[in-house]
């Protein structure tokens, strides 16, 4: 049996990890039996990240990766799809994974006012003695990092202008389907669904969660991605 090392349920989530998420969703996928560990400490990860499955006495890091391994023991995500909607299914992936998690990041590190929520839930294995000391030092690693992308150097309301083009697409793949690629879910789903459901979940009210909030297509895509996980 596969195991899924993930962190814990947060934010009325599977995981607070959305990329946690989107892996949960791929080994459901899958088909394949599997179990979830929960751990807030991945020091001892590959990449020192999460997820990680356990299988065949190995740990597979990386979302990706976790997926590159199921499709080589027979899932296949993509099925049925046309090489054109392969394709615009990376560039959604990478939409969500490479742009939308970094608001996503920001609204949850970069907001004073549900800062104190989300260090008691990531840091919550921390000594309590310790716990404001090792989270404001990881809070001012990612923030400086953030400054280096780009995305940090923004007001939240010009990055939700930035970001505007993108949930418009995806509203747009969504009008007349229940899936980004038809009335199944495809990998592409596995991915952009966890993006827009942890925006929305993320502690507080931003202009971001109000904003897909306010979108019915969006919201109901949500409800249907978050069922697939039961």
């Amino acid at each position: 049996m596969i195991t899924l090392l993930t962190y814990p349920p947060a934010f009325g989530q599977f995981s607070g990890s959305p990329f946690c998420n989107k892996a949960a969703h791929f080994l459901k996928l899958s088909g394949q039996q599997w179990r979830r560990e929960n751990t807030l400490d991945p020091r001892m990860m590959p990449h020192r990240k999460l997820p990680v499955i356990r299988a065949e006495d190995q740990l597979i890091a990386d979302s990706d990766m976790i997926r590159a391994y199921l499709e080589s023991k027979g899932a296949r995500f993509d099925a049925g799809l046309s090489e054109m909607e392969k394709a615009t299914s990376r560039a959604f992936i990478r939409m969500a994974e490479e742009h939308l998690y970094f608001h996503i990041l920001l609204d949850r590190w970069d907001n004073d006012a549900v800062w104190p929520e989300v260090r008691e839930t990531y840091f919550a294995s921390v000594p309590q003695l310790l716990r404001r000391i090792v989270a404001n030092k990881v809070r001012k690693d990612v923030l400086k990092g953030m400054q280096i992308q780009g995305l940090g150097r923004f007001t939240a309301t010009q990055r939700l202008a930035r970001l505007e083009p993108d949930l418009e697409a995806i509203s747009t793949r969504l009008w007349q389907n229940r899936f980004l690629f038809g009335e199944r879910p495809t990998a592409a789903d596995a991915s952009v669904g966890p993006m827009l459901s942890a925006a929305v979940a993320s502690p507080g009210n931003t202009l971001l969660s109000n904003r897909i909030q306010e979108n019915a297509v969006l919201m109901a895509y949500i409800a249907r991605v978050e069922e697939m996980l039961g």
